[in-house]
C-alpha cells in the first residue's frame, strides 16, 4: 500500500463525495493529502466539512491539511498550490475535483449562470495546473487529474429520463466538454516533462456519503449507480500510472489496468471494475 509513498497530493472539492473519498484512497497509498473546498459542504453539514475530512483520514491513520478557499474568486485561488505546499511540500498530484452546476435549459441559461459555471469548471482547473506545472517540471515528475462527467455528451435519444432532464444539463455539460478538451492539449504538451493529465468521469451517479436520493436511484436502476470506490481506485491509477491525455470513465480504467477496487482506507479488496454499489450499506 505505497503507490504514493513520499508525494504529496492536492484535491479540490474534498468536503465530502468524490474528492474526499479520492483522498483518502490517495492517503491510504501513502500520500500527505492537502484538501480544498469551502469551510462548510454545499448543505452545511457537518459531514460536508474539510474538517471532518482531516479527521476522517487522520483517523485511517493518514496525514491531512486543509486550506479552505472559494475557487470561483480568481483572486482565492491565485496562489492556491503555493499555500497548499507549505503544509508538506510541493505538489506532486493535483485532483481537480470541484466544480458548480446551474441546471437550467440551453435557451435560458444565463450569461451570468455560464460564467459562473466555465469560471469554476474550466478557468480554476487550468489556473491551477498552471501553477502546479512549474514545480512539477523543476522535478521531472507530476500528475493532474481532472474529474470530468458523461454530460459532455449529448444523451441519446430515446432519454432515458424525461427530455427538460437531459436537456438541463446541457450549458454544465459544456463546461466538461471543454475541460477535457484543455485536458488533451495540456497532456501532450508536458509529457515529455513526465507530469502526466489525464481526465476521468464516473460511469454512473456516484453513490456517496449521505446521498440517499441516489440509493432511490438505484434501486430503481441498478445500473445508473457506481461506488464511490469505483472513482477512488480510477483516480489512484491515473494519479501514480504513465497515462498520458485519457478521457476515460471510471469503470473503464478499472479494467483497461485489470485494477481491484479496494476499501477507501485501502484495508481490503472489494471487488473489481463490474461491482455494484451496495444500496443497502450504512449511509
Amino acid at each position: 500500500m505505497a503507490k504514493c509513498k513520499g508525494k504529496v497530493a492536492f484535491i479540490t472539492g474534498a468536503s465530502r463525495g468524490i474528492g474526499r473519498a479520492i483522498a483518502r484512497r490517495l492517503s491510504a497509498e501513502g500520500a500527505s493529502v492537502v484538501l480544498s473546498a469551502s469551510r462548510m459542504g454545499a448543505h452545511g453539514n457537518l459531514e460536508g466539512t474539510l474538517e471532518d475530512s482531516v479527521a476522517q483520514i487522520e483517523s485511517d491513520g493518514g496525514r491531512a491539511a486543509a486550506v479552505a478557499t472559494d475557487l470561483s474568486d480568481a483572486g482565492a485561488r491565485s496562489d492556491l498550490i503555493a499555500r497548499a505546499a507549505e503544509a508538506f511540500g510541493p505538489i506532486d498530484i493535483l485532483v481537480n475535483n470541484a466544480a458548480g452546476a446551474r441546471m437550467k435549459l440551453p435557451s435560458q441559461a444565463s450569461h451570468e449562470d455560464r460564467s459562473f459555471m466555465y469560471d469554476l469548471n474550466v478557468n480554476a482547473p487550468v489556473d491551477l495546473a498552471q501553477q502546479a506545472i512549474p514545480s512539477m517540471r523543476e522535478r521531472g515528475a507530476g500528475w493532474i487529474l481532472n474529474i470530468s462527467s458523461a454530460t459532455a455528451y449529448q444523451p441519446a435519444v430515446p432519454y432515458r429520463d424525461s427530455k427538460e432532464a437531459a436537456l438541463i444539463i446541457g450549458p454544465y455539460g459544456a463546461t466538461k466538454a471543454a475541460l477535457d478538451r484543455y485536458t488533451l492539449a495540456l497532456a501532450d504538451e508536458v509529457a515529455e516533462y513526465g507530469i502526466f493529465v489525464n481526465a476521468m468521469a464516473p460511469t454512473a451517479i456516484v453513490l456517496t456519503q449521505g446521498a440517499d436520493y441516489v440509493r432511490d436511484i438505484g434501486r430503481r436502476n441498478p445500473d445508473m449507480v457506481e461506488p464511490v470506490e469505483m472513482m477512488a481506485e480510477g483516480a489512484l491509477e491515473l494519479c501514480t500510472g504513465r497515462h498520458v491525455g485519457r478521457v476515460i470513465y471510471s469503470r473503464d480504467i478499472v479494467h483497461a489496468t485489470g485494477g481491484k477496487v479496494h476499501s477507501l482506507d485501502g484495508k481490503a479488496v472489494i471487488g473489481d471494475a463490474f461491482m455494484e454499489a451496495d444500496l443497502e450499506a450504512t449511509a
